[in-house]
């Protein structure tokens, strides 16, 4: 046993060398990490109440209600969040403005371990209360990225945890595209119908999407091979790890120049610089800025006298390995199935979003429905509701909003492919509509009504892109043509008739 231990800490006292030439990356990835966290918060705050608060589209006390009664004791577990102290509008604003606090303490270097503790509470306790809000890939990202900054002055093994986590997002978003029997990956074509169909374009999306089709194809294999290939070049040699960094940074912005896809790019970015290594970074620094970086990191580093952290580091490292490993396997052939022993690990910590499988754009949709709601006073005028950043008006020019995430938006595009039977929100936006909430008239554009409509009715439709030609006409970026009903037609309970016709 003393045996295997003096080889453990002979073996983390080589990659606490090896880390020590990755000080400097390490301190920008913080900073870059806090600006990430700010970018969500501030995202969550100016929408927080309309999607869950009090008024909201999900009311939070509500669910968290219900999952009391459906798991009793157990509902704390599967839903670990601080809202189950409180979980009004003041307490979902104080959380948002406790991480929005927590993010500059930490871009400015103030407190960085209980600034890292604290955000990652925060963020974990609204993205458990989110519900359908806050469930995208990116929300549970940052989960697992802000848990592992937490330890990464605590031992060598951290920064190997962070490639790790790299590696792990881009191998299997690239493996699934190809695993999962979509046929425009496998046809190079996914781009050619791309940039009109995804979440929420903006203006640059119509230039790309009219490039040559040779264009598209070449951007496909490019974005498979910066997935699939480049990863592998993570734990190699410094040349080809840089290189495997510059890729991931290019595909990030090309995606942000192309669409609004949130914070997602520069999480993905931030996590992409400690592949880094200190060398490529001091020509871009002062000197003074060099030393107060190195000095805040060894403050904030424990001596090598506390092995024991190490060894627990160790432990946790070995954990998330024997977790993930068997993700990252399944992305790339589906068929192989997990041993029960590592699937009941990975549902016991699942509802604490620690280590996640990811798989963006595993399946490319080929045409864009979209919703378009409309109200009435008397059943025959109808007048749409117009959102913020989601198609509608035809002539609007597609608009740009990343980093912010306006989720009621995105989580339209998700409801025109589903139905509005299967899609419980999209009812209760219906209803909060009747009531007249405005906190969620406030996550709209316009209300073309005075007070609430009569009735409420959902189109659907598909819509493209046009032409130049056929903008240069008529100045619209869309066209459509009418799919039919998506909801039928619903009317408010009027409660003066409804007392006349009692009398």
């Amino acid at each position: 046993m003393s045996g295997f231990l003096s080889a453990a800490l002979s073996l983390a006292n080589g990659l606490h060398s090896f880390s020590d030439d990755f000080t400097l990356s390490l301190w920008i990835f913080l900073r870059a990490l806090g600006i990430v966290y700010l970018c969500a918060f501030f995202s969550l705050a100016v929408q927080i109440r309309g999607l869950i608060g009090e008024e909201g589209i999900l009311p939070l006390g509500d669910y968290l209600n219900e999952m009391r009664s459906h798991f009793g004791k157990k509902a704390y577990r599967h839903l670990p969040t601080l809202f189950w102290f409180r979980s009004d509008d003041k307490a979902l604003l104080t959380v948002t403005g406790i991480g929005m606090a927590a993010s500059l303490s930490l871009i400015l270097g103030i407190g960085e371990f209980p600034c890292l503790i604290i955000l990652f509470i925060c963020y974990l306790s609204l993205t458990v209360a989110g519900q359908d809000f806050l469930s995208f890939q990116w929300d549970v990202l940052l989960i697992e990225t802000g848990f592992l900054a937490i330890f990464l002055g605590f031992s060598p093994f951290g920064l190997l945890l962070l490639w790790w986590l790299i590696f792990r997002l881009m191998f299997e978003s690239g493996a699934v595209k190809l695993s999962c029997g979509d046929e425009t990956w496998r046809r190079l074509s996914s781009l050619e119908v791309h940039y009109q169909t995804q979440p929420l374009p903006h203006r640059v999306a119509w230039y790309f999407h009219w490039l040559p089709a040779p264009l598209h194809r070449f951007g496909v294999a490019m974005v498979l091979v910066i997935e699939i290939v480049l990863p592998f070049f993570i734990f190699a040699p410094a040349p080809f790890r840089h290189l495997a960094a510059a890729g991931f940074l290019f595909l990030m912005l090309v995606i942000f120049i192309t669409g609004n896809y949130t914070f997602f790019n520069i999480l993905t970015a931030a996590l992409s610089l400690p592949l880094l290594d200190d060398s490529i970074w001091r020509p871009f620094f002062s000197p003074a800025l060099i030393s107060h970086a190195e000095s805040s990191w060894a403050q904030s580093s424990p001596p090598a006298s506390f092995p024991v952290l190490w060894l627990l580091h160790g432990c946790l490292t070995l954990f998330i390995l024997v977790i993930s490993v068997p993700q990252v396997i399944q992305s790339a052939f589906p068929d192989v199935s997990t041993p029960r022993w590592i699937q009941k690990l990975q549902r016991f910590i699942q509802s604490f979003h620690l280590v996640n499988s990811y798989g963006l754009f595993r399946h490319m949709t080929t045409t864009r429905p979209e919703i378009i709601l409309e109200g009435s006073m008397d059943g025959h005028t109808w007048k749409a509701y117009e959102f913020r950043y989601k198609p509608g008006n035809l002539a609007e020019a597609p608009r740009f909003v990343a980093p912010h995430q306006p989720r009621l938006d995105w989580q339209m595009w998700f409801a025109a492919l589903s139905s509005f039977y299967r899609t419980i929100w999209f009812q209760r936006l219906i209803l909060k509509l009747f009531e007249g909430a405005e906190p969620v008239q406030r996550l709209l554009k316009t209300q073309p009504f005075s007070t609430p409509p009569r009735y409420i009715r959902a189109l659907l439709y598909e819509y493209e892109f046009t032409n130049a030609a056929e903008r240069k006409a008529r100045g619209h970026w869309w066209k459509r043509k009418t799919l039919g009903a998506y909801a039928p037609v619903m009317m408010r309970r009027d409660p003066d008739a409804d007392a006349e016709g009692n009398s």
